[in-house]
């Protein structure tokens, strides 16, 4: 009988590792702690409107494309896509507001209108862009980081300094261009890596390639459409998905485990463990002391992406002039990136970010309505209390009134809010996280958490807090990964 494989989370991470070992003749049960699947990414319905909790920027359309086609799919199968145009909107004050458009002509005369002469290192700029993005995706991030070993392959250790590894985001963006507003534009997608640009490689540049010139799209019925056809296609291929069953208790024998118990007391034996949920929680309040990796010094002294405040907010009214993703940029940046990484504290004057899908999707909500979110990025640990969350849905009201024109607050009829609190009671996420372990050039390729237990030879780890990285797409690389790990360790009989 083919080995039993037990995956914790059904998240993007979970979902990948089971369709692939379910692929190659594993039998493959997730454990899912909540009654709801995706991880980060659910979705909840509320009084006419749909949800999506988590991730909104559906970037690099390639890698959700090539996982279905690993099972003879296509992305089409199970949702429908739509490139945004414009992409978003960067506000730098009430009458100073930036569209990022969609064409590449557009893209270039606007950073030409900004800053005259700017178009040529713009060239250079993506060019060198593509160049990382083609080898991180289809080299980098591919190996499993179990050592610097995995990366003498002769084509990836001759790429280091053209990956500009070495470089920080920050020094390499002003070295080609001087208008503050163009330097912001192209730092903000490393946010999404949960790190300031002075604190993350150049090598992330490869995000702008993304960004610019692969688009920012949306599939219609919202970011969770992505994890129902992963979800099918796990299923396809033999997977197992129970919900509501948080591990508890793992149960090991000479350095291997045997089981997992949930939290009902219902006990699994196992062939192979696969942690897709926090790394942190469940080396440090799931597995006996002695088969942990890692100390809880160990954690302290990682540096953790960013958590946010997040606002669902349905009206009861359209509102003329949205974008479906708004950055307000109408701060200082690197103030609020102290409060976050350097002075852990609540910002005085924060950045934030608006989605609204109902602009390009008025499905996720009733007819006439609006369907919006609101992220704030703030540092993990914080105090968080019911008197700070309105001050800052205030502050954010605020400053969109004066984008837009009017005041949105008499219009909202519904509205849930979400920080540190429900990360922790959501996802066990250390120190209440929003996006994992922030991607610093010491928290890089091999100096994550590693991807393979060194004290039980049947465990492995998947997802954002482990090779290679936050984010979706990362994610989904992170199950296949892992799994392609588990082959060659511990192969099938199929």
């Amino acid at each position: 009988m083919n080995p039993q494989v037990t995956i914790v989370g059904a998240g993007f991470a979970g979902l990948s590792a089971a369709a692939h070992l379910g692929s190659r003749g594993y039998r493959v049960r997730i454990l899912e702690k909540n009654a709801g699947l995706g991880g980060r990414a659910r979705q909840f319905n509320e009084q006419g409107f749909t949800f999506d909790m988590g991730p909104s920027w559906y970037w690099m359309p390639e890698i959700f494309e090539q996982f279905f086609q690993n099972f003879g799919h296509s992305a089409a199968d199970y949702y429908e896509l739509v490139r945004l145009d414009p992409s978003y909107e960067v506000v730098f004050g009430v009458e100073d507001r930036v569209e990022v458009p969609a064409t590449t002509a557009e893209l270039f005369a606007l950073f030409e209108r900004l800053e005259p002469g700017s178009s040529a290192n713009l060239r250079k700029f993506l060019d060198e862009a593509e160049y990382k993005y083609r080898v991180g995706i289809n080299e980098f991030v591919q190996k499993p980081g179990h050592s610097i070993l995995d990366f003498a392959d002769r084509r990836v250790f001759q790429s280091v300094f053209r990956l500009q590894m070495l470089t920080d985001m920050a020094t390499y963006v002003r070295r080609l261009f001087k208008h503050p507003q163009l330097i912001q534009l192209l730092e903000f997608p490393v946010l999404f890596l949960g790190a300031t640009p002075a604190n993350t490689p150049a090598l992330y540049s490869l995000m702008n390639y993304a960004d610019l010139e692969l688009g920012t799209w949306y599939p219609l019925g919202g970011m969770h459409k992505i994890i129902e056809g992963m979800t099918a296609v796990a299923r396809e291929q033999g997977a197992e998905i129970l919900t509501s069953q948080p591990v508890a208790s793992v149960q090991t024998t000479h350095g291997e485990v045997q089981s997992v118990t949930t939290a009902d007391g219902t006990v699994y034996p196992t062939d192979i463990l696969l942690c897709a949920a926090d790394y942190h929680h469940f080396e440090q309040e799931v597995l006996d002391p002695a088969d942990r990796v890692y100390s809880e010094d160990y954690w302290r002294n990682r540096t953790m992406a960013p958590s946010s405040l997040l606002f669902y907010v349905g009206l009861d009214r359209k509102v003329p002039g949205l974008h479906h993703h708004t950055l307000f940029f109408d701060a200082d940046f690197n103030r609020h990136a102290h409060d976050i990484y350097e002075e852990p504290r609540w910002p005085e004057d924060p950045l934030f970010y608006v989605c609204a899908p109902s602009v390009t999707d008025p499905g996720v909500a009733p007819p006439g309505c609006e369907n919006m979110f609101f992220l704030l990025p703030l540092a993990p640990d914080l105090d968080d209390n019911p008197e700070r969350r309105e001050h800052y849905w205030s502050l954010m009201c605020d400053r969109l009134s004066q984008r837009i024109g009017f005041d949105i607050r008499p219009h909202v009829f519904y509205r849930r809010g979400y920080a540190h609190r429900e990360f922790r009671e959501d996802y066990n996420a250390y120190r209440g996280n929003a996006y994992g372990l922030a991607n610093t050039l010491r928290q890089t390729a091999f100096l994550k958490p590693k991807l393979r237990s060194r004290k039980l030879k049947n465990l492995w780890y998947a997802g954002q807090l482990t090779t290679p990285g936050p984010g979706m797409p990362p994610s989904i690389i992170s199950g296949e990964v892992a799994a392609r790990d588990i082959f060659s360790a511990q192969p099938a009989h199929a």
